[in-house]
């Protein structure tokens, strides 16, 4: 099981500062996680410019010029948010048997360690 997945709440604890231009603090949700090359994409984090050729669209509209996206992070450069105190925290798993259609089963859950809530 992956520690950090699409749609959590994530913070940048490495990189220059927001007063030098950077990213570190800033908050965002996970766009997308690429578990090959250990990298995550975040929303509002590590903006890029990339140009665009043009071309047109089946309608005649022109398309490109100069767009600016979000580009990924490595996973070692943000930490899941605490849904408590909303500070960053590391993550944690333990197993909770749920009894469903008079069935145990045992699933593993995330947690927050700094609080001991689920995520």
């Amino acid at each position: 099981m992956a520690k950090i997945k699409k749609g959590d709440l994530v913070q940048v604890i490495s990189g220059k500062t927001q007063a030098r231009g950077g990213d570190r603090g800033k908050q965002g949700r996970v766009i997308e996680v690429i578990p090959e090359r250990n990298r995550v994409v975040v929303e509002g984090v590590n903006y890029v410019t990339k140009h665009v050729r043009v071309g047109q669209t089946q309608r005649g509209t022109k398309t490109g010029g100069i767009e600016t996206h979000e580009a990924s992070i490595h996973v070692s450069n943000v930490a899941i948010v605490d849904p408590e105190t909303k500070k960053p925290t590391r993550v944690g798993f333990r197993t909770e048997t749920v009894v469903k259609d008079g069935v145990e089963k045992t699933v593993r859950v995330r947690y927050a360690k700094k609080s001991g809530k689920d995520l």
